[in-house]
C-alpha cells in the first residue's frame, strides 16, 4: 500500500520504520521540509517529500503531528482518502481548544477539518518506543492490542490490518464519537494491554 506519514517525531518516525519494514511504500513528510528527513529516509528506504507530496502519493495518510497543527494541513488533498489520526490532545502543548475541553472526541474534531476523508483513530495509545520494539507475531501470548475507531467499516478494516501487520492485535474501538475511550487518561492509554484487556478498558472508561 502507498502510505503517507505526516510527522517525523517519535510516533511518525517509528510508524515510518515499521510500515516500511513490512513492505509498504511510505512517503514521510514534516513541517520543516524534506531536507530534514534524509537520515530517516536513508535508514528506512522511505521516500521523503513535502506534506503535499506525502498526501498526493498515497492511498492512506497517517497524521502524527501536534494536534494544534491539524488545521494547517491541506485538507482539500485528503478528500476520499483514509486518514489515520494518531494524535492526542495535550492542553499544555496544544492550548485551549474549546470543543475538546467541552468533551468532543479529538478524532471527531480532526475529521471536521478533513471533510470527505475517511478518518480512523489508531496508534495513539502506545508509547512510541513500544510501537517500534514491542510488536509480536499473531497468537503470541500477551500480544499488545491497539484500539481502532472509525465510522467507515471498510476504512477501519484496512487500518486494523495494518495494526496486525506491524505486530499488534487490533481491537474495534467503535465509531469516532467513541474514540474518547482511547484518549489520554483512560484505562488503556499507555497500558500495553492484550486484546481482552483493551476491550475491558474501553468499557470501563469514564469521561
Amino acid at each position: 500500500m502507498r502510505i503517507g506519514v505526516i510527522g517525523s517525531g517519535h510516533v511518525g518516525g517509528n510508524l515510518t520504520r515499521r510500515l516500511s519494514a513490512v513492505g509498504h511504500e511510505v512517503t514521510v513528510a514534516n513541517s520543516r521540509g524534506p531536507q530534514t528527513l534524509r537520515a530517516l529516509g536513508g535508514e528506512t528506504g522511505a521516500e521523503t517529500g513535502t506534506v503535499e507530496d506525502a498526501i498526493q502519493r498515497s492511498d492512506l495518510v497517517v497524521v502524527a503531528v501536534p494536534l494544534m497543527a491539524v488545521p494547517d494541513l491541506p485538507s482539500e488533498l485528503v478528500a476520499g482518502k483514509i486518514v489515520v489520526d494518531a494524535d492526542n490532545y495535550y492542553p499544555d502543548r496544544d492550548g485551549d481548544i474549546p470543543e475538546l475541553m467541552d468533551g468532543k472526541a479529538s478524532s471527531r474534531w480532526t475529521a471536521e477539518h478533513f471533510p470527505g476523508a475517511r478518518v480512523v483513530k489508531a496508534f495513539n495509545t502506545i508509547a512510541a518506543q513500544h510501537l517500534l520494539e514491542s510488536g509480536s507475531p499473531p497468537g503470541a501470548a500477551g500480544r499488545i492490542a491497539l484500539p481502532v475507531a472509525g465510522d467507515d467499516p471498510d476504512a477501519k478494516r484496512v487500518v486494523m490490518d495494518l495494526v496486525d501487520e506491524i505486530g499488534f492485535d487490533p481491537v474495534d474501538g467503535g465509531g469516532l464519537d467513541d474514540s474518547w475511550r482511547q484518549e489520554p487518561g483512560t484505562p488503556i492509554y499507555l497500558a500495553d494491554r492484550d486484546a481482552d484487556g483493551v476491550r475491558k478498558g474501553l468499557v470501563e472508561a469514564r469521561r
